[in-house]
């Protein structure tokens, strides 16, 4: 059997956004930015620092200006999410320069998540990608429930595939493909990727997910075999969403690294520093850390 694998992969660390944003408990801006600043010094390069919503409805990314004014740098992608409008134009008195959005392919977790349907979010981004291209940000399309929805089931390929083309025709950078809830399998994580490859040669196609069933290191693998060489990991398997019951944390980045390293697979990542910034965010956290190469170091 010949394997089909790139010589190096991207690692786009979630953990410091999509980690932390569930987290029950306020987590102390200082303690924010030490995990990141930590997680740069185990060699990430892109990561998604915070978010730019509503503390009325995230309280835990209430914290985002002061976080963005600390922790951008020059050798990191430093990207941000902002749902809307209203978010964009607190990037804007930053200096941040890339900007990650969101949209389901689901209407009923669109409704659910930011009360619009998917056509009435993408056309409210479309205008607003439009005005972050004309001043040179970085735009990634986060596109969740790219394989299954926790309230419609099963997503029919096509349908991810227009939303993708929506976004491309938009002008992203950047496609994030997210299992939020963790049902897909490695045929359908092959599947879909190939074709979102094959339709999209010009655009960043970024694999991320959820480890709900502990299945995300093998929907990776068969990611890898599609093509895929970025994918968005969690430090320490941080995160799950608010608007999916049942979904679990994002796949640990240590545990993504160490699989790719034994593979051959260049990341940059050194797993010591990375296990570091887990240890240090660790104790502020409300559920212990689920990811088998952590839990292995302190065994």
């Amino acid at each position: 059997m010949t394997l089909h694998l790139p010589k190096k992969v991207t690692i786009v660390e979630v953990g410091p956004r999509d980690g932390l944003q569930n987290e029950k408990s306020f987590i102390p801006t200082e303690v924010k930015k030490q995990f990141i600043n930590r997680l740069k010094n185990a060699g990430i390069k892109e990561m998604e620092l915070t978010s730019f919503v509503s503390p009325k409805w995230v309280p835990q990314m209430g914290d985002a200006t002061e976080i963005v004014a600390d922790c951008l740098d020059s050798t990191t992608r430093n990207i941000v999410l902002a749902p809307n409008q209203k978010g964009i134009d607190r990037v804007l008195e930053t200096n941040c320069k890339a900007v990650a959005v969101f949209v389901g392919v689901s209407n009923t977790f669109n409704k659910k998540n930011i009360n619009k349907t998917t056509e009435e979010s993408l056309e409210e981004l479309k205008p607003i990608i439009k005005n972050l291209k004309d001043q040179n940000f970085f735009v990634r399309a986060c596109i969740s429930t790219s394989f299954y929805c926790p309230y419609e089931g099963k997503i029919e390929e096509e349908d991810t595939l227009k939303l993708c083309s929506e976004f491309v025709a938009a002008g992203v950078d950047e496609l994030s493909i997210a299992d939020t809830i963790g049902m897909a399998s490695p045929g359908e994580s092959y599947s879909l990727f190939t074709k979102i490859k094959e339709a999209f040669p010009h655009t960043l196609i970024n694999a991320h997910f959820h480890d709900t069933r502990k299945m995300a290191l093998t929907n990776i693998f068969a990611a890898l075999q599609a093509g895929v060489d970025r994918f968005d990991t969690s430090a320490g398997g941080l995160g799950g969403c608010p608007f999916a019951p049942g979904a679990t944390g994002n796949v640990a980045t240590e545990d993504v690294v160490y699989m790719l390293d034994r593979m051959g697979i260049e990341t940059g990542i050194d797993l010591t520093e990375l296990v570091k910034a887990v240890d240090m965010v660790a104790p502020y956290l409300s559920r212990k850390i689920d990811s088998t190469y952590y839990r292995l170091q302190h065994a």
